[in-house]
């Protein structure tokens, strides 16, 4: 497996896809082999396996728009000429490179995370890169893996080729209570609204700072996440909310932390313009959460009849939901009531895997 930063690692959505699938896949008795980044991402590049999976560290030109790219061309060349059955790349640039492992002999899958050239944070070049990522997968892949129906529909509209639609999956996890998030920060059970992901301009969270500045309420927003390459968004971003005391940036986070961020959430909310699967909505969902969606189809498709939709990129409408929301506290609970059970249910790590083995073989 190679496209992912590093192994283990939280830092998006597609490493913790990667980490889930190749452990899982391990444990089945597949032989795993995964291509870390270099430089920052590696750990210092001394983690050579983790729970049975091999971790290879590639080198890395460690610069904006050039990490990835690097990173992904030596893999492709390692992973082409190593004794592989199956080369599976996550994402649309890395599949820049599916023609090399396919030119000698492996079976190459692609999983599209997301629409990847619609990201505001990459430059011309690097969209360049990516949309050419999109269509090498489109031409050269033997199966290509969605996460959601829109993108299996654009597959089919624009290259007129098959995909295979297999979610992400979520783990049904434990609630915590608030201490460690009381002793750090000052939150207390459900006296804050929470945005949990990568702090980057396409997750809409310009709508929810300027929108959460005319929200009348004592909750707080808390903005959790680390910066996904966009130091300069994240210090427009606080630069904005500073006038705002209630607007509390925690910086990236895991572990119990995050642990207790979700499940002391009064609401979570997911403001974005672009996404592929949300596994932050997935996984505060799977704790229970009343969750405040901009209503495009890859958030739609998850949370279906049990969230709140307001229309993408409208400031006044976010700015009315969640005043609603803060108003009626029965109104949270009526969309907290179930939704564990029903996403635990419908994305299932197990089912997962048995779907992503069953393409394996086929091909």
């Amino acid at each position: 497996m190679l496209g992912h930063k590093h192994v283990p690692s939280r830092e998006g959505g597609v490493e913790i896809v990667v980490g889930e699938l190749s452990t899982r896949l391990r444990e089945l008795g597949c032989e795993i082999t995964c291509y870390n980044r270099g430089g920052r991402y590696a750990g210092g590049g001394k983690l050579r396996e983790y729970r049975g999976v091999r971790l290879k560290t590639v080198p890395t030109i460690p610069f904006r728009g050039l990490a990835a790219m690097s990173s992904s061309v030596f893999a492709s060349l390692f992973a082409s000429i190593g004794r592989y059955d199956v080369v599976h790349i996550h994402a649309e640039g890395p599949a820049f490179m599916c023609w090399l492992p396919k030119l000698l002999g492996k079976r190459v899958i692609v999983t599209i995370h997301g629409l990847d050239h619609q990201r505001a944070k990459w430059g011309r070049l690097a969209s360049r890169y990516i949309m050419a990522g999109e269509k090498n997968a489109a031409r050269f892949a033997d199966e290509i893996i969605v996460l959601s129906e829109s993108a299996r529909r654009y597959f089919m509209d624009r290259y007129g080729r098959e995909t295979v639609y297999i979610p992400n999956g979520v783990r049904r996890p434990e609630r915590r209570d608030a201490q460690a998030i009381r002793e750090r920060f000052g939150l207390e059970k459900e006296g804050y609204i929470l945005f949990l992901g990568r702090i980057v301009p396409e997750k809409g969270l310009k709508y929810l700072v300027e929108a959460f500045k005319n929200v009348n309420t004592d909750k707080r927003l808390v903005i959790a996440g680390g910066s996904g390459d966009t130091d300069d968004f994240v210090k427009e971003l606080k630069e904005w909310a500073k006038a705002d005391s209630r607007i509390l940036f925690t910086g990236f986070v895991q572990g119990q932390v995050l642990e207790e961020l979700y499940s002391n959430a009064y609401v979570y909310v997911l403001p974005s313009d672009v996404e592929g699967m949300p596994l932050s909505l997935l996984e505060a969902m799977s704790y229970g959460n009343c969750c405040l969606v901009s209503d495009i189809p890859e958030c739609a498709e998850v949370v279906e009849a049990h969230g709140v939709m307001f229309r993408r990129g409208d400031i006044d409408d976010l700015r009315e939901k969640l005043q609603m929301m803060c108003d009626d506290a029965e109104l949270v609970r009526s969309y907290q009531n179930g939704v564990v059970d029903f996403i635990c249910r419908k994305y299932n790590w197990d089912d997962v895997v048995k779907k992503t083995t069953r393409l394996y073989s086929t091909i």
